[in-house]
């Protein structure tokens, strides 16, 4: 419980609350989202939701987006997805498989879902759309649990 206004009086949250401080928390902290113009939203523990446009710096020589942004932008939806129950969790693994080419100015989405969650491991996939919601990649993430938490000073 986090100590409301009151010290004396806890303050209850739900998950979803949770997964929301923890996010805000984190992404106060992540200055590689921030200054990849990375946005995220919380649907609950254990999903979250990451948006990114393709800009000139992100396009190869090929003309199409590097794909280590795509990968970053499905990495930083699977760490907001895995941390949203207050306990500092890392990847452990992940893969990806690109199916389109992403490509200058395209607006991308990256949604994880929590496929699994052990007290120490969990798995997330990840489906990065593009604007018009075709499929551009799909990632999998393996976390490790830690007992740190995200949200200093909280524990439940």
């Amino acid at each position: 419980m986090i100590q409301g206004t009151d010290e004396k009086e806890p303050m209850k949250m739900n998950s979803t609350e949770i997964a929301q401080r923890c996010a805000d928390s984190m992404f106060a902290r992540d200055k590689a989202s921030r200054e990849l113009g990375i946005t995220v939203e919380i649907g609950g523990a254990g999903s979250a939701t990451a948006r990114m446009a393709v800009s000139d710096c992100m396009i190869n020589g090929l003309g199409v987006c590097h794909g280590g942004y795509i990968f970053t932008l499905a990495d930083s939806a699977f760490a907001f997805a895995c941390n949203g129950y207050d306990r500092v969790t890392f990847a452990a693994s992940a893969t990806i498989e690109f199916v389109l080419a992403a490509r200058l100015g395209d607006s991308l989405v990256a949604e994880a879902r929590e496929r699994f969650r052990g007290k120490r491991v969990g798995i997330y996939d990840v489906a990065v759309h593009n604007q018009d919601g075709q499929l551009v990649a799909l990632f999998r993430g393996r976390s490790k649990t830690t007992e740190a938490p995200v949200i200093s000073g909280y524990r439940d």
